[in-house]
């Protein structure tokens, strides 16, 4: 495992702090590098990782009668990336249906499906969730409209159980797997031993429970001491039954980790 360096510059809030980052590996780079802009130290230890569908004909088909939907919600930038370029393919010059609304959950993928080339893309402005995003007035009334939900497999059923009960018909769209990495943590666990860990991100409660047991009984003791920064508060209750102690909410997006990390070490000194 290889650390991520330093970089000059005059504000170095995280200077001398060792960060462990758990995105998977596609998602990692925003985070590390801010990070590292800040004097800190990135540990890149994956926690989830990313796969094709093994059987793609469904989500094949889905694409093939976008035309027969609404609103099109996507709940991650993998999901864009992933849904997007089967779309292309699958699609070509008719890629996306002029009739056809898009939603994001959270600013990540709202970006995400700008720069695919959308002008207007629905997605809360302050927190990054399902709830927040049925919260939206434009989700208030949902009678017979058809939606589709690109998302992993296996994801949370809130945001199509909140749909349905308004009318909406839903139908999920899984355009990739989450899976446990074969992560190296040794070199981690040597760092731990060195004292030169000082705070933990996870990206999502699945994320945790893999690292959870990827760490094992050794690392398990130092996690539960180690302050762990995580992106929704309904994280926080699987977290204190892991016996950590030392819990924040840092919100999902890479300027709002990167600040909760700076604003506790802040306080710390």
């Amino acid at each position: 495992m290889s650390l991520l360096g330093r970089t000059q510059g005059i504000d170095r809030p995280l200077e001398g702090r060792g960060i462990v980052v758990t995105r998977p590996r596609e998602q990692a780079h925003g985070l590390a590098q801010r990070i590292t802009q800040s004097g800190g130290v990135v540990f890149p230890v994956p926690a989830i990782e990313i796969a094709d569908v093994q059987d793609p004909e469904r989500l094949l088909s889905l694409i093939d009668r976008l035309d027969a939907f609404d609103l099109a919600i996507f709940v991650s930038p993998t999901a864009v990336a992933k849904a997007t370029k089967l779309i292309r393919q699958r699609r070509g010059d008719r890629a996306w249906p002029a009739r056809l609304a898009v939603a994001a959950i959270g600013g990540g993928s709202r970006r995400a499906l700008e720069q695919f080339g959308f002008d207007t893309v629905l997605a809360p402005s302050v927190h990054a969730d399902s709830e927040a995003l049925l919260d939206m007035a434009e989700l208030s009334s949902m009678s017979g409209r058809q939606v589709v939900i690109f998302r992993g497999d296996g994801g949370r059923e809130l945001l199509g159980e909140g749909l349905r009960a308004r009318g909406a018909e839903v139908t999920y769209a899984e355009c990739y797997r989450r899976g446990r990495p074969q992560t190296d943590c040794a070199p981690l666990l040597m760092a731990w031993a060195r004292g030169e860990v000082h705070a933990v991100t996870v990206s999502s409660g699945e994320g945790l429970a893999n690292l959870h047991e990827m760490l094992g009984e050794r690392g398990q003791h130092w996690l539960r001491s180690t302050p762990l920064f995580v992106p929704h508060a309904r994280i926080l209750r699987s977290a204190e039954q892991l016996g950590i102690r030392e819990l924040r909410v840092a919100g999902t997006s890479d300027e709002a980790v990167v600040h909760a990390l700076v604003a506790y070490f802040s306080s710390a000194k």
